[in-house]
């Protein structure tokens, strides 16, 4: 179902853009597509490189965390992927983030907080949700949400430089108003996307740790720590982590959260949990 709704919010994406485009700038719709595939694809093949930078990661060396890493490795296993680079982040703060353009040049980070804090079951379902990312090739997804919602920015851009088809008469009103809200709309259907992958990373990490509590409970303590330890992070990376290291939104400004509701993928889990016992009797 998860997966569902992420295809189904990047047709509604696609479909802004093409409107967009019909509307403000038909003939260089190409162009900008072009523009917005090209950053997004150097973000793509980049991405682990630059979040790595940004939040200061260290690689683990040969013989260090090997607990850590034995994990990762049965996890990789379990999920049919290639064992992904582990890498730790300074910083007090538990969390964890994975990148890389696939399987193949995945990479697993994990601060230095979330080690201490854990125990091992729940430090199992973090790094199952990881993997979980990983293996859904979320960052290729997010790439492609980027790409199109930078487009339309673009697009909306130009017809608000442009005037929006001022010769069109009476449509250029509709035309400007469209090119003010189009942006706004796709940065909440990106957002949505993202939370919708969160969703999925959970359920699929649940099942690759079988242990969707574990998974439950360190996202509660990971949430209650991320609104009282700060994080030396960059606000561009918020969307890679577990849980949002700025803390969560509330009410109408989760519209605007990189993150679901905690409250509602613990509520997920647990549901989760009971249906695996119950299979298993």
């Amino acid at each position: 179902m998860n997966q569902l709704k992420s295809i189904l919010l990047l047709g509604i994406l696609t479909a802004v853009l093409i409107g967009l485009g019909g509307l403000l700038a038909p003939k260089a719709l190409p162009i900008f597509l072009i523009v917005a595939l090209l950053m997004n694809l150097g973000a793509w093949f980049f991405s682990d490189k630059m979040v790595l930078a940004m939040t200061r990661a260290q690689p683990v060396a040969e013989g260090q965390l090997p607990q850590v890493r034995r994990m990762v490795e049965d996890l990789a296993r379990a999920a049919g992927i290639p064992t992904p680079r582990l890498y730790v982040i300074p910083g007090q703060q538990p969390n964890a983030f994975a990148t890389g353009r696939n399987p193949a040049h995945g990479v697993v980070a994990v601060t230095e907080g979330l080690l201490r804090i854990l125990d091992e079951r729940e430090l199992k379902g973090v790094l199952a949700h990881e993997m979980a990312h990983i293996k859904n090739r979320d960052i290729l997804v997010a790439s492609i949400a980027a790409a199109i919602a930078s487009a339309i920015t673009y697009l909306a851009h130009i017809g608000l430089f442009f005037g929006g088809g001022r010769d069109r008469g009476g449509g250029g009103a509709g035309a400007l108003l469209m090119a003010l809200l189009a942006p706004i709309g796709a940065t909440l259907i990106q957002l949505g996307i993202s939370r919708q992958r969160e969703y999925l990373a959970d359920e699929t990490g649940a099942y690759l740790c079988g242990d969707p509590r574990a998974l439950a409970s360190a996202l509660e303590k990971l949430s209650f720590a991320s609104r009282r330890v700060p994080l030396q992070t960059e606000p561009a990376t918020a969307s890679l982590f577990i849980v949002n290291p700025f803390g969560g939104a509330k009410s109408m400004l989760s519209l605007f959260s990189t993150h679901p509701p905690m409250e509602e993928r613990i509520r997920r889990l647990q549901v989760l949990a009971s249906e695996l016992r119950g299979v298993a009797h």
